[in-house]
C-alpha cells in the first residue's frame, strides 16, 4: 500500500518539489485545509507521515497517527511540535537546521543597517514631505568600533558575526553553552550582563525552550543602552513583549527589529507594531525562492528516507531510532 503524507500548512505557493521527491515513494498526498487541531486529529488517522511549517502538532495529533512514522519539519525550530510525545510514541521528529542561514543573517544585517541609517523614516518623510524635510536631528552611528551583541552562537549567530564584522564592529557573544574562555578570532565571549551593558545592537539566536521563554524580559531591558536596538528573527517567545513596550516607551532602549512575535498571526492593531521606533517585517526573514525550494526539498526527503527504512539526515530524537515504528537499519 503506498504511504500516505499529511502536510498541516504551508506558506509558499506551491508544494511542486514536495510532489516531485514523494514521487519516489509513490506517496498519496494529503493537505490539510485548516491547521486547527481537530482537522489535523481527524486527519492524521490516515497519516504514515507527517510534514508541517507552522501548524500545533500537539499531543492529541500524534496520538490519533497511529500509524505515523516520522514528523518532519519545514524549518529550524521544533517548538510546534510535541516532541515528548512523539518520542513516547516511537515516531521520528525531523528538521532542517541550516537552510536560510544567509537569508536570515543578511536578515538581521538589513534591520541593523535600516535602524541606523534611519532608511524607513527619512524614505517615508522624503515620499510625503519632500526633498527637504527631512531633518539630521535623529542619532546616526559610526558603525566602525561600536559593539554588536549575538546571544546564541549557532550556525546564524556566527554567520551574522562574519558579516557585521565587514563593518568594523566589536562582537561580544553570550552563548551559556560555550565557555567564557573560548577563543574566536571574530567574536569575544561575555556574560549576558556584560553583553546587555554595553552593545549598541542586540540580536537574538537561541532556540526557544522553557528555559529561553521571556530571556529579554524587564531585568534585561534593564541593563541596556538607552541608545541600543535590538533584532529577533528567531523566534517571538523569548521577548518579554510587555517589557519589551514598556522599554521603548520609557525610551529604556531606542527601539526594535522583529521578525517574529509571540502571536504567530498578530492583529494589525498589535500594539508593538504600531510602534513608531519599531521596525516589523512577518517571520520573512527565512524567505529567498532558493531558500524555500531547499527547505521543501530536505524535508520532503527525510520522509522518504525514513519510510524506506533509512536514517534520516537531522533528527530531533535519536533515542527513538532503535524503537521507531519505522524499523530504521543503522549502519
Amino acid at each position: 500500500m503506498n504511504p500516505t503524507v499529511l502536510i498541516t500548512d504551508y506558506v509558499w505557493p506551491s508544494i511542486d518539489a514536495e510532489k516531485r521527491i514523494l514521487k519516489e515513494i509513490n506517496a498519496n498526498i494529503l493537505i490539510a485545509p485548516t491547521g486547527d487541531e481537530s482537522t489535523l486529529i481527524k486527519m492524521a488517522t490516515k497519516a504514515d507521515a507527517i510534514i508541517t511549517c507552522f501548524a500545533q502538532v500537539t499531543d492529541k495529533v500524534i496520538l490519533s497517527a497511529k500509524n505515523c512514522k516520522i514528523i518532519s519539519r519545514y524549518g529550524v525550530g521544533v517548538d510546534n511540535i510535541n516532541v515528548d510525545t512523539a518520542t513516547k510514541e516511537n515516531i521520528i521528529v525531523t528538521y532542517v537546521p541550516d537552510y536560510c542561514i544567509p537569508e536570515v543573517s543578511d536578515h538581521v544585517i538589513a534591520m541593523m543597517l535600516t535602524w541606523n541609517r534611519k532608511i524607513l523614516k527619512h524614505h517615508n518623510q522624503t515620499k510625503t514631505q519632500g526633498w527637504s524635510s527631512v531633518s539630521l536631528n535623529d542619532r546616526i552611528m559610526r558603525l566602525n568600533d561600536k559593539y554588536l551583541g549575538i546571544i546564541g552562537y549557532g550556525r546564524i549567530g556566527k554567520t551574522v558575526a562574519s558579516k557585521a564584522s565587514a563593518f568594523g564592529l566589536n562582537i561580544l557573544v553570550y552563548d551559556p553553552l560555550i565557555p567564557e574562555e573560548t577563543q574566536d578570532s571574530l567574536v569575544t565571549f561575555v556574560s549576558l550582563e556584560e553583553l546587555l551593558t554595553k552593545c549598541h545592537f542586540i540580536t537574538l539566536h537561541a532556540p526557544l525552550l522553557e528555559s529561553t521563554k521571556d530571556l529579554m524580559n524587564e531585568d534585561q531591558f534593564s541593563l541596556m543602552r538607552p541608545d541600543a536596538f535590538l533584532i529577533n528573527a528567531a523566534r517571538g517567545g523569548l521577548i518579554n513583549e510587555k517589557a519589551l513596550y514598556n522599554a521603548i516607551t520609557s525610551k529604556k532602549i531606542a527601539g526594535a527589529g522583529l521578525d517574529v512575535l509571540v502571536d504567530i498571526d498578530p492583529p494589525i492593531d498589535h500594539r508593538i507594531i504600531n510602534l513608531e521606533n519599531v521596525i516589523i517585517t512577518p517571520h520573512t526573514a527565512f524567505f529567498s525562492q532558493e531558500s524555500v525550494i531547499e527547505l521543501e526539498e530536505r524535508a520532503a526527503k527525510e520522509v522518504v528516507r525514513v519510510i524506506k527504512g533509512e536514517m534520516p539526515d537531522n533528527i530531533i530524537n535519536p533515542n527513538v531510532i532503535s524503537t521507531s515504528r519505522a524499523n530504521i537499519t543503522t549502519k
